[in-house]
């Protein structure tokens, strides 16, 4: 059996920073996501919403590449949330993600900080670099 200590920092948005994250597409997107990585052998330590990004902390197995992980997770969820009534088939990802590697030093700091999104949002306590999704910002 091999030994893997992989933990990653995911942040993607969703089109156009769109705030379209509504309640029932979170709901959803939870639900998808802890399935699919369930299924992919990901363990998921947190995840946090606001209504236009998410972030997942998760550990990815080696025999997984961290790109093929973002478009399993993207793709699962915005199929899933485009089948809610009222959806239209209009939610979609932007194209762009953030992948950042977390030791394990830094873990439990990381997940404390993706399980209080909403509070950090509404506080205006987002720590910058936990926040871009792309190398622009």
């Amino acid at each position: 059996m091999t030994y893997w200590r992989l933990h990653y920092h995911l942040i993607w948005s969703t089109q156009d920073r769109q705030p379209t994250l509504t309640l029932a597409r979170e709901k959803v997107f939870y639900d998808v996501i802890y399935k699919k990585s369930e299924e992919l052998g990901l363990i998921i330590h947190a995840a946090g919403n606001v209504p236009d990004h998410v972030h997942v902390v998760l550990s990815i197995p080696p025999k997984i590449a961290v790109a093929d992980c973002v478009r399993h997770l993207k793709g699962a969820s915005s199929n899933a949330m485009n089948q809610i009534p009222d959806s239209h088939g209009q939610f979609k990802w932007q194209a762009g993600y953030a992948a950042l590697s977390i030791g394990d030093e830094a873990l439990d700091t990381v997940i404390a900080y993706v399980k209080r999104q909403k509070e950090h949002h509404r506080e205006l306590s987002v720590i910058g670099m936990y926040e871009m999704t792309d190398k622009d910002g």
